[in-house]
């Protein structure tokens, strides 16, 4: 699908995409494959010449946050230390960026990493050795961490490999290894599916310091057994939305509605829905997240190559342009790039 770029001009710093590459993994995802898995698959590898294809296809993306994603792990470190060389392979992609070559783009301008929380004060090393492998000439790249929470029930959703243990983020030893992040100020990302919003909610006012942003606007769920029940379960969603939203300290990433777990829409990958439909489906969540955290406290994200499930990379952010299309222009400013800039600490990428 292409279509014509809207507002070309509007810069964006994309503060949610992976890098990787699953091809050496592809044995380990027998078929039949859950339709998460399969997604992946769809993507095989994700690195720095797909993603500058990606963000410099039109939209003006000025730079990007990298979000961690498992890959490219260090397999002569010790299984806390592991993470850490999926840091240091990216820092390496950001300089490849900061080089000049491809103009003011400054790709992985931010990183964000992951360290395993549930080794308590132990999580403070391995925090250590991650902003290490993130510094740069100019200053660090790496601003944080995620480790996700997804869970539920039916085991379906997310398929085996990505189900994190239920109710982690209010257990002792996560919160013991969390409360380095304010310490070190650095930020967290969660990623937790719609049932659980309120796992951040107790995390937020636990730690009402820590800077905190929902990813994916807290995934809400159209497949197996939530499968068509995205409408029934909508105003559950929205009343957890507003709650979280009055934590002064959380923010909220706009997107992930086109990846499968979401399945806006239900049919990909590819499928060539244009933006205008996109936006009728997406609209109801974004605005009442916008409604809910205002124009200071949500960024927009691509959420690529995962969210390749229901939109090209062009259409994607033409879709969230319809949406805004009414916006000031200060609005917009915020959430396409300012807001992503103040709170992943990258303002010097802005033009």
């Amino acid at each position: 699908m292409t279509e014509t770029i809207l507002e070309p001009d509007l810069p964006i710093i994309d503060p949610h995409h992976h890098l990787w590459d699953l091809r050496p993994m592809m044995p380990m995802f027998p078929e039949p494959r859950h339709p998460f898995i399969e997604t992946l698959v769809g993507a095989p590898y994700y690195t720095f010449d797909e993603l500058l294809a990606d963000t410099q296809s039109g939209h003006n993306v000025v730079g990007t946050v990298f979000m961690e994603c498992g890959a490219f792990y260090d397999a002569a470190r010790s299984e806390a230390m592991k993470p850490v060389g999926e840091v240091e392979y990216v820092n390496g992609v950001a300089a490849q960026g900061a080089s000049g070559l491809y103009g003011d783009y400054r790709p992985c301008a931010g990183i964000v990493g992951h360290a395993d929380m549930t080794l308590g004060d132990g999580a403070r090393e391995v925090l250590e050795a991650l902003v290490a492998a993130g510094s740069s000439g100019s200053g660090g790249r790496f601003k944080g961490i995620r480790h996700q929470g997804a869970w539920d029930a039916d085991p379906d959703v997310l398929g085996p490999p990505f189900h994190a243990p239920e109710g982690l983020y209010g257990s002792d030893a996560f919160r013991m290894g969390f409360v380095n992040l304010r310490e070190m100020q650095l930020s967290f990302d969660a990623w937790v599916l719609e049932p659980q919003i309120g796992d951040v909610i107790d995390l937020a006012k636990a730690f009402p310091d820590q800077p905190i942003c929902l990813d994916h606007c807290g995934t809400p769920l159209n497949i197996a057994s939530y499968k068509g029940k995205l409408e029934e379960n909508f105003d559950r969603w929205a009343t957890s939305i507003r709650t979280l939203a009055e934590c002064d300290n959380v923010s909220v990433k706009l997107g992930g509605l086109a990846m499968v777990n979401c399945m806006m829409p239900d049919e990909g990958p590819a499928k060539g829905y244009g933006s205008e439909e996109l936006a009728a489906m997406w609209r109801p969540y974004i605005e009442t997240c916008i409604e809910a955290f205002g124009t200071k406290r949500g960024m927009f994200e691509s959420n690529y190559p995962v969210d390749r499930w229901g939109a090209t990379y062009p259409v994607l952010w033409n879709a969230f342009k319809r949406i805004t299309a009414d916006y000031s222009d200060d609005e917009k400013a915020a959430l396409y790039a300012g807001n992503a800039a103040r709170f992943y600490s990258v303002e010097h990428i802005l033009p």
